[in-house]
């Protein structure tokens, strides 16, 4: 063998053997990641045993943040959201990504939000034109009030993961699917003993076109926000909502007052001044206040609604869903 062709033979080890180091390199730097951001379930400060099924949150009657572009901008959730994380062999500039990931915004009824980390560090909620970034989160909420994440919604996210992979050259490093779906529905069942919603029914003495509904309900306090119309708290969080609906143009005969609870601002009398509100928006469309099931509502009964609503409230406070803050919008939507 002459000389030249055991150089060769040199050169072509040593450049497998770097290929090979690369590559390890790359796995650790993804698995370190995915440590990090991902804790094992069993510290989860969530991961506490709660009894029921989830379910859609009923009415009770009376007898029972923008954007940011700094690099501390929103991260992802572990307690709420499972990760699949892609490492780009080659920075990709913000202005291609945004092409690619401006139709990722949900896989079935489960939303999904997008990370990017700059190169030379740092990270962003949204990529920005003249940057370049080395990888990608997607993100998707556990569990909200369409149940638990399923195998196809998890099935649907992969395949988004390996079309960016495929696009831009990546890597794809994700927690099991079992393991995955498995915390969804411990979440879901965990969030189902907190969850519900509060309602009063106007029922208006003659029907009432939807114009004059929402200008008495403009008198007496509500303002449209977040596409709703709102009776806002002092901080500009809503307390609880009207609902008024029916075909265009129909007259109405009723309108709702719905109060969400792990959306709305904890308050000890939280129903009470539902119920305030709602008497006055009665005398001025000329209405009975009724409960969710058509009967008659007593006022005497709004104390001890308001205690039951206090109680969730601290359930949701000690599992880590502090009503009325981003995470608990996250599964209680």
């Amino acid at each position: 063998m002459s000389n030249l062709q055991i150089l060769l033979i040199s050169i072509g080890v040593v450049l497998i053997a770097i290929v090979l180091l690369y590559n390890g390199w790359q796995d650790w730097r993804v698995r370190r990641n995915m440590r990090s951001t991902l804790p094992e379930a069993e510290h989860d400060v969530l991961m506490q045993d709660v009894a029921g099924p989830r379910r859609e949150p009923g009415l009770w009657s009376g007898e029972r943040t923008p954007a940011a572009a700094a690099d501390d901008s929103p991260e992802v959730d572990p307690a709420c959201e499972a990760v699949i994380d892609i490492s780009l062999t080659h920075p990709a500039t913000g202005e291609s990504l945004a092409d690619a990931l401006r139709t990722i915004a949900r896989v079935g009824k489960k939303p999904v939000r997008v990370f990017a980390e700059r190169e030379g560090g740092g990270h962003r909620a949204e990529v920005q034109a003249g940057e370049s970034y080395v990888s990608l989160q997607l993100a998707v909420v556990l569990a909200n009030r369409s149940g638990p994440l399923t195998a196809i919604e998890w099935s649907n996210l992969w395949t988004l993961a390996q079309n960016l992979a495929e696009r831009f050259e990546g890597v794809i490093e994700a927690p099991d699917q079992d393991a995955v779906l498995k915390q969804a529905a411990e979440l879901d069942a965990r969030c189902a003993a907190m969850d519900a919603q509060v309602g009063l029914l106007l029922q208006l003495a003659s029907p009432r076109p939807i114009a004059g509904i929402l200008e008495a309900a403009r008198d007496v306090g509500f303002v449209q926000a977040r596409g709703q119309w709102a009776w806002m708290a002092e901080n500009g969080m809503p307390r609880f909502v009207l609902q008024a609906g029916g075909p265009e143009g129909a007259p109405l005969h009723r309108v709702d007052l719905v109060l969400d609870v792990p959306n709305s601002l904890p308050d000890d009398q939280a129903f009470s001044r539902m119920v305030a509100v709602a008497r006055d928006l009665a005398a001025r469309l000329d209405a009975h206040v009724l409960d969710d099931q058509g009967r008659t509502f007593q006022d005497s009964s709004a104390a001890g609604i308001d205690r039951q609503i206090s109680g969730l409230y601290d359930q949701l406070d000690q599992a880590g869903f502090l009503a009325g803050t981003e995470r608990a919008a996250r599964v209680f939507s």
